[in-house]
């Protein structure tokens, strides 16, 4: 009796078969890679293909804050005036900072609702520390933003290794701490800080000379410009798809247009604020560790299947916890920040609207609530959008009732955005 061995066909006698289907498989290229080949019009197809899939990015937020900014300006000439603009940059931090923290735990598809009490906790932490106790500014400062990295961290590992859900914890989180707010701060409430102090000078303090605007928009240009050239020559070695150089230089000057207008308007007012720089090297920092670094890209994991990432050898109640500490840091340094534009920390610090103001920037921006899509820059944008409305508004005399609604209302509209592309992405299968 004998027996018959079947054998599968190979992929080599597959394509001695069919040699039409062996060519459509070896010309078959993502159309994404061509895209620089294929010069504007490339571009133009790229961009209408993103729009059918729900690829949207920054764009209806870029829009939409052009659009408040020409509203406002056409009802108040002194919206964009140089002061104006100076002075709504520096408000922004505060509540930028607590965003960027926010941005990570929305990577997760998470939320933190105590980051506005810890915000003030730490605000209070540095006063009493400082203030009352006499304690060495460096000190107390790095002391008040280590309490949001502990609180942040104990968020986290109940969340993570206890199984609380996220919205629980920091929901107990959020009265927890602002009891321990006003606790520290004691019957008074308020304690001022010394307007010469460390603290204070973080939102008063401006580079007068105009060199620093000037060189810190020459410096943003030359790194952008090598960074992306480098990038381009590892991809070229390693054989991938890369911009060719003339689109690098178009990006870079696009680039130096928009930072070199914004020197001008600062060197008109008062200078370079302190301030910005210091977030703006935040954002550029955070945004390298999610982008460029094994950690970012976890995150990012997790933000997409838990299970996947946990199956792909990911320690997915380390990062977790992490995440939470990165929040609670940023908390307490957006609240140093909010604290030093009142010079005091006070009992109101962190409540309110304030932690809406925050989960809104980052929603508005861009991050996805759904977790796995979002960039730290997306805290930038969300916030100068609020900011603008604010800043808009009360120029023109209307009430906070109204500056609420409105708030609310260019929240829900990108919260519906988010969840149409996301159902749209669903639809062209690349959720």
């Amino acid at each position: 009796m004998s027996t018959e061995k079947t054998s599968t066909p190979t992929a080599e006698e597959h394509s001695v078969a069919n040699p039409d289907a062996a060519a459509k498989a070896v010309t078959a290229v993502d159309p994404r890679l061509l895209v620089r080949e294929q010069g504007l019009m490339g571009y133009w197809n790229e961009f209408k293909r993103k729009m059918k899939a729900g690829d949207l990015g920054s764009i209806p937020v870029v829009v939409g804050l052009l659009v408040i900014w020409a509203i406002f300006t056409s009802l108040n000439g002194n919206f964009l005036t140089a002061g104006n603009f100076s002075d709504m940059s520096v408000a922004m931090v505060g509540t930028g900072m607590i965003a960027v923290g926010i941005v990570f735990v929305l990577l997760l598809g998470e939320i933190d609702l105590s980051v506005g009490s810890v915000s003030g906790v730490a605000g209070a932490t540095f006063a009493v520390l400082n203030i009352t106790h006499g304690m060495n500014e460096i000190l107390a400062l790095v002391l008040a933003i280590l309490t949001g990295t502990v609180a942040g961290a104990i968020h986290g590992f109940i969340f993570a290794r206890i199984g609380v859900p996220a919205f629980a914890v920091t929901l107990a989180g959020l009265l927890f701490w602002q009891g321990f707010m006003l606790q520290i701060l004691g019957d008074n409430g308020t304690i001022n800080l010394d307007s010469e102090g460390l603290v204070v000078k973080l939102t008063s303090y401006y580079f007068s000379d105009v060199a620093a605007a000037y060189g810190l928009a020459l410096l943003a240009t030359v790194a952008y410009f090598l960074a992306a050239f480098f990038d381009n020559r590892r991809r070229e070695a390693a054989g991938v798809p890369s911009r060719p150089l003339n689109e690098i230089i178009v990006r870079t000057v696009l680039l130096a247009i928009l930072a070199f207008a914004v020197a001008i308007v600062f060197n008109q007012y008062k200078g370079l604020p302190l301030a910005v720089v210091i977030f703006l090297a935040f954002l550029v920092l955070t945004d390298f560790v999610l982008r460029r670094t094994s950690y970012g890209r976890k995150v990012f994991a997790l933000g997409g299947s838990v299970e996947a990432s946990r199956r792909a050898g990911i320690n997915v109640e380390l990062i977790r916890i992490s995440v939470f500490a990165i929040a609670g840091t940023f908390a307490a340094m957006g609240g140093l920040f909010v604290a030093s534009k009142i010079a005091s920390a006070n009992q109101g610090a962190g409540t309110g609207e304030f932690l809406m103001n925050v989960i809104a920037a980052a929603v508005i921006g861009g991050t996805s609530l759904f977790g796995g899509r979002g960039r730290t820059w997306d805290a930038l944008l969300g916030v100068m959008v609020i900011v603008s409305i604010q800043y808009g508004l009360a120029l023109e005399g209307i009430a906070s009732p109204v500056q609420y609604m409105i708030t609310g209302g260019v929240l829900l509209a990108t919260v519906v955005i988010d969840a149409i592309t996301r159902k749209t992405q669903k639809t062209a299968g690349r959720a």
